[in-house]
């Protein structure tokens, strides 16, 4: 395994909480912009994950690959959605997106375990 994901977003969300004490208002205002987003509209929840996994992939985000491939899971992600997003990645990413995508995958699959 390349790394422990679950671990990574655990740690990542500790952290995050750690900042969000420092800067409150920053804080209150993103997780307003999550609370916005994080519905079904004209765009799924469960397509909305698979774009944020694609631009985490893409702009090379650990944090965000990890975070957005448990969030697909949880809103009922397969494995061939989470191939065809990481191609997308790919394409539009190239060579690092491929790397990026392996990992994404790996994350995918590692949170596929417990659902």
């Amino acid at each position: 395994m390349y790394k422990d994901w679950k671990q990574t977003a655990d740690n990542l969300a500790g952290l995050m909480q750690q900042v969000g004490k420092g800067v409150p208002d920053v804080a209150k205002q993103f997780a307003g912009l999550d609370r916005a987003v994080s519905v079904d509209g004209a765009v799924s929840c469960k397509q909305k994950e698979l774009m944020a996994l694609a631009i985490g992939i893409a702009i090379r985000c650990e944090g965000c690959i990890a975070f957005h491939a448990k969030a697909a899971v949880k809103y009922g992600a397969t494995r061939d959605e989470i191939l065809e997003t990481i191609g997308l990645a790919i394409y539009m990413g190239g060579g690092p997106s491929y790397v990026y995508g392996a990992q994404a995958l790996e994350a995918f699959d590692t949170f596929s375990q417990d659902a």
